[in-house]
């Protein structure tokens, strides 16, 4: 599905976000596809939920001011991390579980199902959605592959830095198995023979190993070290031996076809 969109998107601030009482606000930074809000970002976009983008505070501190830039932010949300997702006047959202639970309670009439109404199914899309999105998950140890701040809010140490790649590829090859399996039955999905959440989070979440063509994923001057740094990812030799072509084949199909192509960041295009 293409983007029909060709103006640059607006982002209100943090504060505007909060006071609103009716529509879906999400928080963002401008011209970066932070893993979790492209994730959430692409599940509203399947699911036919109109976003309003605030402008999610950076780490650190201000400069000007001295003061913690996220502070407003925890007082607001008891944490820090992005995206927090509002609606309506309902409480502040900021785990993916919950965020995905939302999605699907407020999504438009006709949309694919994401959460699927047979519990064995929905007990492996969840599932998968955790080795994906959870501690110790795919995206836990890809950012605890090297040091920084970031990964020493994720618990980086150098054992469990080491102990990483090993991981990311036991993940990938576990993903590469199910749709193994599932071409065998005739599906490109991960569960059952339709699009659900698990397929949506790996597709996004998969980037940071492999990260796709410019055409899904434009350049911008904010994300271009990140790409830059997904592709490296994808080199590590245990993670480049678990990457095949199936990955690729699906995580573009499904981006493709459900999701919102070219990806609209805001920020300074290349």
């Amino acid at each position: 599905m293409s983007n029909a969109e060709s103006t640059v998107p607006e982002f209100i601030t943090l504060e505007e976000a909060a006071a609103m009482q009716t529509g879906t606000r999400v928080t963002f930074i401008p011209g970066i596809p932070a893993l979790y809000a492209e994730a959430l970002k692409n599940i509203c976009f399947v699911k036919g939920i109109p976003l309003i983008r605030a402008l999610h505070p950076m780490m650190g501190v201000d400069k000007a001011t001295g003061e913690d830039r996220q502070a407003r932010l925890y007082e607001l949300t008891s944490q820090t991390s992005i995206p927090t997702m509002f609606h309506d006047d309902e409480r502040p959202r900021n785990v993916w579980l919950e965020q995905l639970g939302l999605a699907e309670r407020i999504g438009a009439p006709g949309t694919p199902k994401l959460i699927p109404d047979d519990f064995e199914q929905r007990a492996e899309v969840m599932g998968l959605c955790e080795i994906v999105l959870g501690e110790d998950g795919l995206v836990w140890n890809m950012r605890i592959m090297s040091d920084s701040p970031l990964a020493q809010k994720y618990g980086y140490s150098e054992e469990a830095s080491a102990a990483a790649p090993g991981k990311v590829a036991a993940v990938l090859k576990l993903i590469d198995d199910r749709l193994d399996a599932q071409e065998t039955k005739g599906s490109r999905y991960l569960v059952g023979d339709a699009v659900s959440a698990a397929d949506v989070y790996w597709a996004t979440m998969s980037m940071s190993v492999l990260p796709p063509s410019s055409e899904i994923m434009p350049l911008t001057q904010q994300n271009k070290g990140m790409m830059k740094y997904f592709a490296m990812n994808g080199q590590i030799p245990a993670i480049a031996e678990a990457l095949t072509e199936r990955i690729e084949t699906h995580q573009r199909h499904i981006l493709t076809t459900y999701c919102e192509t070219p990806a609209v960041l805001g920020g300074d295009p290349m």
